[in-house]
């Protein structure tokens, strides 16, 4: 996978942290992976189309999901609940859609499916590429996991 698919994602996840939540973020060292596989108790899902293909997982702590909705909400958050993963999901669909739009710039033209949240670690997802990308990113909450599997369309 090419480092321009993977920068977008972390550019736009430091813009939303600063602005969303007052946050630093760090990016870790990257890793491939051939499976999507949650490592964390509370994930989203987002597709992609357009001239890249295929799919993001954001793989949050719990505990680090809980206080960015915290955060965000202004009240405590005790629960991944219907709330917190719908925060959690607007949170993951704010980033993708920035890194779609620093995607543009490299002209790539992007499209991106609504998000679906699930709570647990057990299973592991289908990918349209044989492998993803680990973008770990660092924050003081804890370190959030977006795998990145995307490809360009096949002429």
């Amino acid at each position: 996978m090419r480092v321009e698919y993977i920068n977008p994602f972390y550019k736009a996840t430091i813009d939303v942290f600063r602005i969303m939540l007052n946050l630093d973020v760090k990016r870790g060292q990257l890793r491939a992976v051939e499976e999507l596989v949650p490592v964390s108790e509370a994930n989203v899902v987002i597709g992609v189309t357009g001239d890249l293909r295929g799919s993001l997982l954001y793989s949050f702590p719990k505990q680090m999901a809980l206080d960015m909705v915290s955060i965000m909400a202004g009240m405590s958050m005790t629960k991944l609940d219907a709330f917190v993963s719908s925060a959690l999901g607007e949170v993951a669909n704010i980033i993708s859609g920035n890194a779609v739009t620093y995607l543009a710039a490299n002209e790539l033209t992007c499209e991106i499916s609504p998000p679906q949240v699930f709570v647990g670690t057990d299973g592991s997802l289908s990918m349209s590429t044989e492998r993803a990308v680990v973008l770990p990113l660092i924050t003081e909450l804890g370190t959030l996991e977006v795998s990145i599997s995307l490809h360009g369309r096949q002429n």
